[in-house]
């Protein structure tokens, strides 16, 4: 009985703090008591949905910074006792000292952004429109932003400058789309197994990212005679990639597998926060030096990030990737093309996971409607165009939100308490900048093996719609393009279909056409034979 005390105490507090808050102005305001909700309780929602979600800062900073940022060839230095001024090629690897140095100042950069666009997107969401949904940069629209749109390390048809105006400009176009009612009704017109399709395909892509040697475990490799192979080597070239000897005998990789298992393991075990504990081991163990899987190697690049790591707290301001807009480069049709692709997977990606959060929290009515979506559709496009001009990309709301609800959360205090989570993570930029890529690969393969489960709801039985779903699936990670996969998939789509269309249309006219013959002859009056006449 007197273990028994103190935890008794403990709740009669939390009680009458509850009562306090739910008898309140701001009780009132978020409606905890009409909702069925507790203040501590929607605290706790708020602190279970950032655990699972707090994984995006480390890794849209490092996928985005695969895009090299702002760096440019004029960051690079001579190597070695060369005068020579580098080349292009400078940017291909990781071995030029003054391009390593912009890419590590472009990364705390990004981190910044990724933190500041969550906190401020979640917090209007809880403020404005009392959801307890949480958001923050996309997973899929980084990697189209980073491997499509700019590539890596700038290597695409799209500067990076420009690229973050298509992102800003498409935000726009989405905030007046929410405006004035037609977001909901562009997502419903895109076929529904196209939909599903989609997200499957960018699962499979962002696995494909985190396989791969530059942007997470290094388990797969180019090859000149099957395109890509088995790698995590040894050796590798430190610009093209390339193995050069001892195949699965990479200690970064063999660290990441642990990771992976660590966080595979939670997930199957529905341990709150999963997504998390695997990085923090691999980080932990990547941050001793002196090891063969240290993140901090005794170059200058990694003397230098271990002197800013032991700093443990600093608040880091934007220097490089704020405000680097540029509208010069949208006459090519390929900014144009890119910006419609993004804004198609906003639509989709940010609307259907709204809506079944909604649902998932028993907010909807008759109708799939729910209170607030109006206001929530506005925040997420708004915080698409303050991500954009931070230097970051598409703003959508997480499915991690399910975490809180789960929890209890049902009002915007449970997203409050998420944004307050990200703005403390702010002061922590030396220890986020330090996350390996083999951390943050095996959280992207998981991410992409979620996204799968949607795969069972396509109609595969039915042939014109299962060819479709399988070539946009299929294409994104094949031609390493998002915009390729829905393209292709929705051309399949019409080709498969038009017959039909034609068959309806051409039956609605000639049904059309019957029923105003119809109309016409019972309208007219028949007239009988001319009765016959007397002859004189």
């Amino acid at each position: 009985m007197k273990g028994t005390a103190p935890w008794r105490r403990f709740s009669e507090a939390e009680a009458a703090v509850n009562r306090s808050v739910a008898a309140s102005t701001v009780g009132k305001y978020f409606k905890l008591e009409a909702r069925k909700s507790s203040f501590t309780k929607e605290l706790r929602a708020g602190a279970a949905t950032f655990l699972t979600m707090a994984y995006i800062i480390s890794v849209n900073a490092a996928i985005l910074t695969d895009s090299g940022g702002p760096c440019t060839v004029l960051d690079c230095t001579p190597v070695g006792n060369s005068t020579a001024v580098p080349g292009p090629e400078c940017m291909l690897g990781t071995s030029n000292p003054g391009y390593e140095q912009c890419l590590a100042r472009t990364k705390s950069d990004l981190i910044v952004a990724t933190a500041v666009a969550a906190m401020v997107g979640s917090f209007f969401m809880g403020t404005l429109a009392n959801l307890p949904l949480a958001l923050a940069p996309g997973m899929g629209a980084n990697a189209y932003f980073t491997y499509n749109m700019v590539g890596f390390h700038g290597s695409g048809s799209i500067p990076y400058r420009t690229a973050l105006a298509g992102v800003m400009l498409e935000g726009i176009v989405f905030f007046l789309l929410s405006a004035v009612g037609l977001r909901s009704r562009l997502a419903r017109m895109i076929p529904r197994n196209i939909r599903l399709a989609s997200a499957v395909g960018i699962g499979l892509f962002l696995a494909f990212t985190g396989l791969q040697a530059n942007q997470g475990l290094g388990m797969v490799g180019a090859s000149p005679s099957t395109l890509v192979t088995l790698t995590a080597c040894s050796q590798t070239d430190p610009v093209t990639g390339a193995c050069l000897g001892g195949t699965l005998h990479s200690p970064t990789f063999w660290l990441g597998v642990a990771g992976f298992l660590i966080t595979a393991t939670c997930l199957a075990r529905d341990v709150k926060g999963a997504m998390i504990y695997g990085i923090v081991f691999v980080t932990a163990v990547s941050w001793i030096r002196g090891t063969t899987v240290t993140v901090f190697p005794d170059t200058p690049a990694g003397n230098a990030g271990f002197s800013y790591f032991r700093k443990v707290v600093d608040f880091h301001t934007i220097k490089s990737t704020a405000g680097q807009l540029s509208f010069g480069g949208f006459r090519h049709g390929s900014v144009w093309v890119a910006m419609l692709t993004l804004l198609y997977v906003d639509v989709l990606d940010t609307t259907s996971t709204m809506y079944s959060m909604a649902e998932y929290a028993g907010f909807t009515d008759g109708a799939g409607g729910f209170e607030g979506e109006y206001r929530a559709f506005l925040v997420d496009a708004g915080s698409t165009v303050l991500s954009a001009g931070l230097g970051s990309t598409t703003v959508t709301t997480y499915i991690e939100s399910t975490a809180g609800i789960r929890e209890g959360g049902r009002t915007g205090v449970t997203a409050i308490t998420v944004s307050a989570f990200f703005l403390a993570s702010l002061f922590f930029s030396p220890l986020l900048m330090s996350v390996p890529p083999w951390a943050v690969g095996p959280s992207l393969v998981l991410v992409g093996a979620m996204m799968m489960r949607v795969a069972k709801e396509i109609e595969w039985g039915d042939m014109k719609e299962a060819i479709p779903a399988f070539v946009t699936m299929a294409l994104m990670p094949l031609t390493f393009s998002i915009a390729n996969g829905i393209i292709a998939g929705l051309a399949v789509y019409v080709a498969l279909h038009w017959y039909d269309w034609a068959s309806l249309a051409c039956g609605k006219v000639g049904k059309a056409l019957d029923d105003r013959r119809n109309q016409v002859a019972a309208a007219t009056p028949e007239v009988g034979p001319a009765p016959a006449q007397d002859v004189v």
